[in-house]
């Protein structure tokens, strides 16, 4: 216990997003360090009845907890890699688990994807945040080290943490749907459950590349604004839903040209996934090879996005904010 309370005196709160040691506010860091530093953790008593009760009926004494430790991960980049993977598997399973309703419920609403896709990233970057920052975007990844947000050394670290998620919650995807799958058939259609394709009134590549680029910009403005500890002093427990939210906006608003992925992690991976999985090369030639658009583009888009937001707002914040 009384290693418990030292690690509690000793950590501070996680940062979201890549962002430095003074997000949100050095205010809020320096209260929540002091009052962890004078106080020690709240412990129940042996005597009050819950602890008793607990230690008689579950058997958790402090000899069975000493029996029951688990080596812990201390490379950083390694815990940070396990957090990433996470994160992206939730991302993309409950993300593509709303593709999955919206094509086998009839007349189920595309707000239903919506929404869906948002809560996912909300859920992945709750679990991952506090170790990685919750990027689950390659895009995401780049531009925070282009903005020196985090390290190069991170980036194909999270970009092998990221492509791996996904790919793994496609698998499963697909081992909970294989009925319904198998039912319809293996083919670009349900194929879409896993990855984007242009929309049936055929979009002009300009603007497939236009959509992926400024949709992903757009997310990089708006993952941003969200945790700039200078502007809106958004607290980290609420970052991961209005990011989730952002995602719910772009989605409402720019799917229609290809469906929205924005994240080449998200598209690729379960892409890759399809062809493995029997369903045919169209997946990758369909609609003139467009695979290579949400898989390159979104780089781009999130470097111009993370740029445009650095140099109209985060760069003139005045010292003394």
């Amino acid at each position: 216990m009384k290693e418990f309370r030292r690690r509690i005196s000793s950590t501070n709160p996680p940062n979201l997003i890549g962002q430095k040691d003074d997000w949100p506010n050095n205010n809020n860091n320096k209260k929540w360090t002091s009052s962890s530093s004078s106080k020690a953790p709240p412990t129940s008593s042996l005597s009050s009845p819950s602890s008793s009760h607990r230690t008689e009926k579950s058997g958790f004494t402090d000899e069975n907890s000493e029996d029951m430790k688990v080596a812990k991960i201390k490379h950083q980049l390694v815990r940070e890699f396990l957090a990433e993977t996470l994160g992206t598997f939730i991302l993309v399973l409950f993300g593509n688990g709303a593709i999955a309703q919206f094509k086998g419920i009839d007349g189920s609403p595309f707000i239903h994807v919506a929404f869906g896709y948002g809560l996912a990233l909300t859920l992945g970057i709750l679990i991952s945040g506090g170790v990685s920052g919750g990027h689950l975007n390659p895009a995401v990844t780049l531009a925070m080290a282009t903005l020196k947000k985090c390290k190069w050394i991170q980036v194909p670290v999270y970009w092998a943490a990221q492509y791996l998620g996904a790919f793994l919650a496609s698998a499963v995807l697909f081992g909970n749907y294989a009925d319904w799958i198998n039912q319809q058939g293996k083919d670009v259609a349900t194929a879409g459950i896993f990855a984007s394709y242009p929309g049936a009134f055929g979009p002009s590549t300009i603007s497939l590349v236009l959509d992926q680029f400024l949709g992903t910009a757009l997310l990089l403005i708006i993952i941003l604004s969200v945790t700039d500890g200078r502007n809106m002093k958004v607290t980290s427990s609420l970052v991961p839903l209005y990011i989730g939210l952002g995602l719910t906006a772009i989605h409402l608003s720019f799917a229609l040209n290809a469906g929205c992925a924005i994240n080449p992690a998200r598209d690729f991976s379960p892409r890759l996934f399809t062809l493995i999985a029997g369903f045919g090369n169209e997946t990758f030639k369909s609609a003139d090879y467009f695979f290579w658009i949400p898989w390159l583009v979104p780089h781009f888009g999130g470097i111009f996005g993370a740029i445009v937001y650095y140099f109209m707002v985060e760069h003139h914040h005045n010292d003394v904010d």
